[in-house]
């Protein structure tokens, strides 16, 4: 028996412009829309926060300094099981794509990770998988917990804009909400055969696994960049 998996019909070049054509219209209704979701984004009010002291590399900071003078911050939420070597898979892997965050400078902006993790064990698991990111840990502070993060929980992402000392919280997500922010998916779901996704739309015989089970886990992201042990 064949184990190569279907292949999508093959036609002649006008036929597949025509069909590219029809769904360039679509690509183009959704950039739209997208376009329209950031714009009401930028119109929702925000709620004033109380002060927080999270832990960082050199110690406690205010919520107000993990700016560190800019006016906007968007802070990853990531996943913590205490006592594990190894952390959420998924988490490791959204952030590691991020190692170049040097552009957001020219936006008044920053983008860093807290955890519900101790902060020693936080720069520890850090360096294990060679993340690139600034961390910090709200082990001793309800700050987690207040965004959507509290301790044995799920992850988030949270926005926040600073006047001053005082920090507001401008929007936040979980989920999937999380892809918009990832190259990953918008890379795979070019590919022919797509995340291969049980869960997935896909015309019959395309190969589908599991949900999640083609992800990189947290042992191989730290093989591909982390510190040898």
């Amino acid at each position: 028996m064949s184990t190569t998996p279907a292949l999508p019909p093959v036609v002649d070049a006008d036929t597949w412009q025509h069909e590219l054509d029809a769904l360039r219209k679509r690509e183009k209704a959704a950039t739209r829309e997208l376009d329209a979701i950031a714009a009401q984004r930028r119109r929702l009010p925000m709620v004033e926060m109380p002060e927080y002291t999270l832990e960082g590399e050199s110690g406690s900071v205010r919520l107000a300094d993990i700016f560190e003078g800019r006016s906007q911050l968007i802070v990853y939420n990531h996943m913590w099981f205490p006592g594990e070597k190894w952390q959420c898979g998924g988490c490791t892997g959204f952030t590691s794509q991020f190692t170049r965050l040097e552009f957001l400078n020219n936006y008044d902006a920053r983008f860093v990770i807290v955890t519900q993790g101790p902060i020693d064990e936080a720069l520890a698991y850090k360096r294990r998988v060679g993340n690139k990111m600034t961390w910090y840990s709200t082990a001793n502070s309800p700050f987690g917990a207040d965004v959507g993060a509290p301790p044995g929980a799920g992850f988030a992402v949270n926005v926040f804009l600073r006047d001053g000392d005082t920090v507001y919280r401008t929007w936040h997500t979980d989920g999937r909400g999380t892809e918009q922010l990832s190259h990953t998916f918008a890379l795979i779901d070019l590919l022919p055969y797509g995340r291969q996704e049980e869960w997935q739309d896909s015309p019959a015989g395309w190969p589908q696994s599991p949900t999640y089970s083609r992800w990189s886990t947290a042992q191989e992201i730290a093989a591909a960049y982390g510190e040898a042990e």
